[in-house]
């Protein structure tokens, strides 16, 4: 019997209650080897009789065959542990490769799954980094358009006190918004501050509405041209009033021949302007955005030759009033006087001509209203006046001083808006308002 089952079946019979029992080894008279087990009755003091002792015998080889039973039991189990473990290794190794190769394909994901992470977390510190300087760039641009609207609201509430001077006679004032018609320039209130250009090329330059606007422009649709450079073609429209103060156009035409100076105005859709390097106004129309007439004015300097008193290539100045569109110009013939033109707002043909007696370039600016001609003193004063005003009715001039402030000391536009009744400026990077007051005619 192997020594495997012979422990097993000691450690059985130790279970069967036996108290003591020993394991003895010897060699038979043949050489062959012996297991003698020597186990001790746990109830017996002394061996029994013959016939007790055939009944003891008998019942320890009952016990012997439940005992044998439970050990092929035992060595059906051994073998199969011991089949098993000789498997095993081999199985077992495998199983663990097999793992370990789930383990490391889990560990390459989540590694992949770090490094995305770690990339999407520095591009949310790189959009949160840029999101703080456009909020703290919007909340300057906030502050400084609160300033300007509390600023806007005190001169309203100022000239809503009564500031304005009164004309010369009450009984025959008529308010700048007053529907009943035209009248003569009497009184110009402090600059109203609407907005500022942004950059050097807005130094001067001119903005405008349409005093009869046509669909799907309003009275309040606003165009802008930064004049500083060369090459200027380009037109900043905004549809709406809140649009311009804030800086954000709706739409930017683009010009196909470049445009002159700070004389352009917008009248009954069209953009009248003139043309860089030449003495041809243009009309340009904003919605087909084509040029629909060109003009020559017959002997108008340009380019520097019959400027206003500032410069700037003013030679040629466009104007609107309640009566249409004009021209301001001088011609070699009229000695650099400011020469006055009716025009025809299709064709641009000159419908009626006056020649005056003020020096264009005695005077920083000049606009039209109810067929009056005004001319400013000075572009840099703080302190400017209207100082003449021609008639087209009468053919007659008259001296006047009725006081105009440069609040940014370089005036270089001054037009006359007569559905607003309001004079548009740009003062030194600056688009400034001027209520006036008009007396009847």
């Amino acid at each position: 019997m192997p020594t495997a089952q012979l422990l097993l079946l000691a450690c059985l019979l130790w279970g069967l209650e036996a108290r003591t029992a020993q394991l003895r080894k010897a060699n038979d008279r043949s050489g062959r080897c012996q297991y003698i087990f020597s186990v001790a009755s746990p109830n017996e003091s002394s061996c029994p009789e013959q016939g007790q002792a055939m009944s003891a015998i008998q019942d320890l080889q009952r016990d012997l065959e439940s005992t044998k039973a439970r050990l092929s039991s035992l060595e059906g189990l051994l073998h199969q542990l011991t089949l098993g473990q000789a498997a095993g290794p081999s199985e077992s190794q495998e199983g663990l490769h097999r793992e370990l190769g789930t383990l490391r394909k889990e560990r390459e994901q989540l590694e992949t799954q770090a490094r995305e992470l770690e990339v999407a977390y520095s591009n949310l510190l790189r959009d949160k980094s840029a999101l703080e300087e456009e909020k703290r760039r919007l909340g300057e641009e906030n502050e400084d358009l609160a300033q300007r609207l509390e600023h806007s609201s005190q001169e309203v509430a100022r000239l809503r006190r009564g500031q304005c001077p009164q004309a010369h006679s009450s009984s025959q004032d008529v308010p700048a918004g007053s529907r009943e018609g035209c009248g003569e320039l009497v009184w110009v209130g402090e600059p109203l501050t609407l907005r500022t250009a942004e950059t050097i090329t807005g130094k001067y330059g001119v903005w405008m509405r349409d005093p009869k606007p046509t669909y799907p422009h309003t009275r309040e649709t606003t165009w802008r041209i930064d004049t500083v450079g060369t090459d200027i073609r380009q037109v900043f429209e905004y549809e709406l009033a809140s649009q311009f103060l804030q800086g954000y156009p709706s739409k930017v035409h683009v010009l196909p021949r470049p445009l002159e100076s700070t004389g352009a105005v917008v009248y009954r859709g069209s953009l009248y302007f003139q043309g860089a390097g030449s003495g041809t106004v243009v009309r340009y129309e904003l919605t087909a955005e084509t040029v629909k007439a060109e003009r020559e004015i017959p002997g108008a300097g340009y380019h520097g030759q019959f400027p206003y008193s500032w410069g700037g290539y003013t030679d040629i100045d466009l104007a609107v009033d309640e009566t249409g569109l004009w021209v301001i110009y001088s011609t070699q013939e009229a000695k650099g006087a400011i020469v006055l033109s009716k025009l025809n707002p299709e064709t641009l043909e000159l419908e009626q001509t006056w020649e005056t007696n003020i020096r264009k370039q005695s005077v920083a600016n000049a606009f039209v209203i109810c067929g009056h001609l005004y001319t400013i003193s000075s572009y840099s004063s703080p302190d400017a006046t209207v100082n003449f005003a021609y008639d087209t009715g009468t053919g007659r001039s008259r001296v006047l001083s009725i006081p105009f402030k440069n609040r940014y000391k370089y005036s270089s536009m001054i037009d006359y808006n007569p559905l607003e009744k309001k004079l548009f400026a740009w003062d030194n990077f600056n688009m400034v308002t001027y209520d006036i007051r008009l007396s009847k005619m």
